[in-house]
């Protein structure tokens, strides 16, 4: 199971000092944990998929708070940051590229029979058991748009 990797790299982690990998894996549990309590007190064990859903949360912040740091001239912050998503992304299945997501929506629009924009909801809803965890979220919207228009 994918906490038990995670538990067993954090050890590994401490025992060879590196400090940002410790860092980022204890955050990374830590919302594990809080997820865990969240969704059903200390019986509750992630499954994989929920693994992966708080990894894709914590790194879906690291690219706002890259932004921000970005913004505001804080390029030492951004780059702490950057490193920190690094980590995070080498958890994450491989992303998916434009142009399978742009397949994927166009067989979900056909399979659906969407002719208008009004219809995306309904697209939505169909397309994003298909790409959860393996694409942009935020893309996929977009694309999907610019399909229905």
């Amino acid at each position: 199971m994918l906490k038990q990797k995670l538990q067993g790299e954090l050890k590994q982690s401490m025992l060879a000092r590196d400090v940002l990998k410790t860092s980022v894996l204890r955050m990374l549990l830590s919302a594990l944990n809080y997820y865990e309590i969240q969704k059903g007190g200390a019986g509750y064990e992630a499954t994989d998929e929920d693994v992966l859903s708080v990894i894709n949360r914590e790194a879906k912040q690291r690219k706002d708070s890259i932004e921000q740091f970005t913004n505001a001239k804080r390029q030492d912050l951004a780059d702490k940051e950057k490193q920190e998503l690094e980590m995070l992304q080498a958890y994450l299945p491989t992303q998916m590229g434009e142009e399978q997501i742009r397949a994927i929506v166009q067989e979900t629009i056909r399979e659906i029979n969407a002719t208008s924009i009004a219809e995306m909801g309904k697209v939505m809803g169909a397309l994003m058991p298909k790409v959860k965890g393996k694409a942009d979220g935020g893309l996929v919207s977009k694309i999907v748009r610019e399909s229905l228009q």
